[in-house]
């Protein structure tokens, strides 16, 4: 925790009566340049009348507006991004919600090629459909036809992969809806970091655990097959490790020689979903 007592104006606040060469007690307004180590996870700005702010990000420099009221501006550089302020409607994810009688989150399919994960986001996006509430499937496929369109299957661009259907994903259930995302990401750190993003609860990981032969049996596009003849480099399954989840909220296994329906598996999330309220305002 870092406790400013006051601070030096970053610019010229002539007409507030400030200079940049003088001290400012924080209860004026004032600008201030921090730099902050990256362990660093929030900051208090204190003043007589008890004004605050909490930082939702640590970034490694950030410029901070405070005033005399509770409200305060926040100008960040976060990633490449510089100067950018948050600015929140007045319509807010709660209303969102009251509309579409149901509440947003994000259910994530992870799981090997070919064990049913983009079959299971369909069935349980027209079950939901068919009982009137609004779902919405981020496939990892159809993602990279157009927003990740830039980003090849190297560790580097899979993680950022990841992280941009994350981030979609959670502009999605703070609409209100209610987003099935159907994705291989083979690493916990990836999926954990999507985990995250969202309020506890709101993600929901579905663990498609289809053994290995049974999904290169199936094989439907065809990839197991060059990934063996060494035409496909870094496979997940073959030559690229994929971590089970350790503590997913469901998980829907491979039973026998049989494997339950589309259908079946997507009433099992259903069931999951109602008993957590997620199909009512």
């Amino acid at each position: 925790m870092v406790v400013l007592k006051s601070v030096r104006p970053a610019i010229s606040c002539s007409s507030f009566g400030f200079d940049g060469d003088q001290l400012v007690p924080l209860h004026k307004v004032s600008f201030v340049n921090l730099t902050l180590p990256a362990s660093l996870l929030s900051v208090r700005l204190s003043s007589r009348n008890n004004a605050k702010l909490s930082l939702v990000q640590a970034t490694k420099e950030s410029s901070t507006a405070s005033t005399n009221d509770s409200a305060a501006v926040f100008s960040a550089t976060n990633g490449k991004a510089t100067n950018i302020v948050w600015y929140k409607s007045s319509v807010g994810k709660v209303h969102r919600q009251e509309v579409l009688q149901q509440k947003g989150c994000v259910i994530w399919i992870t799981g090997l090629s070919g064990s049913g994960k983009s079959t299971l986001a369909c069935a349980l996006c027209q079950a939901l459909y068919s009982r009137g509430k609004l779902a919405y499937i981020l496939d990892g496929d159809n993602v990279r036809h157009g927003l990740n369109r830039d980003l090849s299957f190297k560790a580097e661009d899979r993680a950022e992969n990841i992280r941009r259907i994350g981030e979609v994903a959670k502009l999605f259930a703070d609409a209100g809806i209610i987003c099935i995302a159907s994705v291989l990401s083979p690493y916990r750190k990836d999926r954990d970091a999507c985990r995250s993003l969202l309020p506890e609860g709101d993600f929901i990981e579905v663990f498609m655990n289809v053994p290995l032969q049974i999904c290169e049996a199936r094989d439907p596009k065809g990839l197991y097959k060059l990934a063996r003849a060494g035409k496909i480099n870094g496979f997940t399954g073959i030559d690229d490790p994929y971590e089970p989840p350790l503590n997913c909220e469901l998980e829907l296994p491979q039973k026998g020689n049989n494997c339950a329906s589309p259908c079946e598996m997507a009433e099992i999330v259903i069931s999951y979903l109602e008993e957590k309220g997620y199909l009512q305002a």
